[in-house]
């Protein structure tokens, strides 16, 4: 029952280009980040053990906690926005935040690319309701450190930026193994005979390069555009007969990835182009929601078997 209210409620808000955002702090009285609240499953104020497994001072993972009888990977995002890959020894220890609350931290449990993670945070703040029209694109917007980590950007109600952390390359950063997995899957992929041009759209810049790198590989031809407004405006000025296949993620600024269905599947001339969502919300309830928003597929995001599987299945 749960899940048939989260698919309602998602559907509602895709459908009328609109998305939630948490708000929190990762320091006091500084600057303010969001997630989508579809990532996350819920925040609690934890006090129990957080048993450490890694002890050197460059560790992204604070250690393990346990919710519920469900043992899951604690990460520290201030930490994280400290990391540099140019230097991945660096010292992070400084940057770890001071809770609020010296008995408890503020832990959000997140789920995404079949990952159930706890992030730390400073404080949860609330819930903003955002149509995707007022997202915009902001990649380098803090620079330094935090480059290339936050994915875009919109305001709050007294007018003070928020900035929408890039998941997708958190999960990157902090467990590379992942990576090394797709690899696996890469190196097995197949090439697939068709002349056809795919269309693919994903606001995280990590996200669309390695989908590019799997098109690539299947020796497809491809486009990428880092909203979805871009995708249509690209789609309905071009020979849409040359156009084999659409992968859109959902969550996108100025045009979300439902509103990239609803208007294609609504016109004549572009009807009958497969569409997959590609989401890093994995689980059975979105696919189940990315089926109700007339999708064609839903795959997790950038597994690179799965993506060669569905490919061939609708791309004629």
């Amino acid at each position: 029952m749960q899940n048939l209210i989260q698919i309602d409620r998602a559907t509602n808000l895709h459908k009328n280009n609109s998305l939630q955002l948490l708000c929190f702090f990762l320091e006091e009285s500084k600057g303010l980040y969001a997630v989508n609240v579809f990532k996350i499953r819920e925040v609690i104020k934890y006090s129990g053990e957080i048993s450490q497994i890694e002890f050197e001072d460059h560790s992204l993972i604070e250690g393990l906690i346990t919710i519920r009888g469900l043992t899951l990977p604690l990460i520290d995002m201030h930490k994280w926005f400290h990391y540099d890959p140019q230097n991945p020894y660096k010292n992070l220890s400084p940057y770890k935040i001071k809770s609020k609350d010296p008995d408890s931290e503020v832990i959000m449990i997140c789920e995404f690319s079949n990952l159930t993670i706890g992030i730390r945070i400073y404080q949860a703040d609330r819930i903003l309701d955002k149509k995707w029209t007022e997202i915009q694109q902001g990649i380098n917007i803090t620079g330094g450190a935090y480059n290339n980590k936050i994915v875009s950007h919109t305001h709050y109600f007294d007018g003070r930026l928020v900035q929408i952390v890039d998941m997708e390359k958190m999960l990157s950063d902090i467990f590379p193994w992942l990576e090394q997995e797709k690899d696996d899957e890469f190196e097995q992929l197949q090439k697939i005979e068709s002349q056809k041009l795919v269309l693919i759209a994903d606001d995280s810049p990590t996200a669309l390069k390695n989908l590019a790198r799997i098109l690539d590989k299947l020796g497809l031809r491809h486009k990428g555009f880092i909203n979805g407004q871009d995708l249509l405006d690209y789609l309905f000025s071009y020979n849409t007969h040359e156009i084999g296949l659409i992968i859109t993620d959902l969550e996108m600024p100025e045009t979300s990835g439902f509103e990239v269905i609803k208007q294609s599947k609504a016109d004549a001339k572009t009807a009958h182009i497969p569409i997959i969502v590609n989401s890093s919300m994995s689980g059975s309830s979105n696919e189940e929601l990315a089926l109700s928003l007339n999708a064609d597929a839903f795959i997790n995001k950038s597994s690179p078997l799965e993506i060669q599987t569905t490919i061939q299945r609708l791309m004629k």
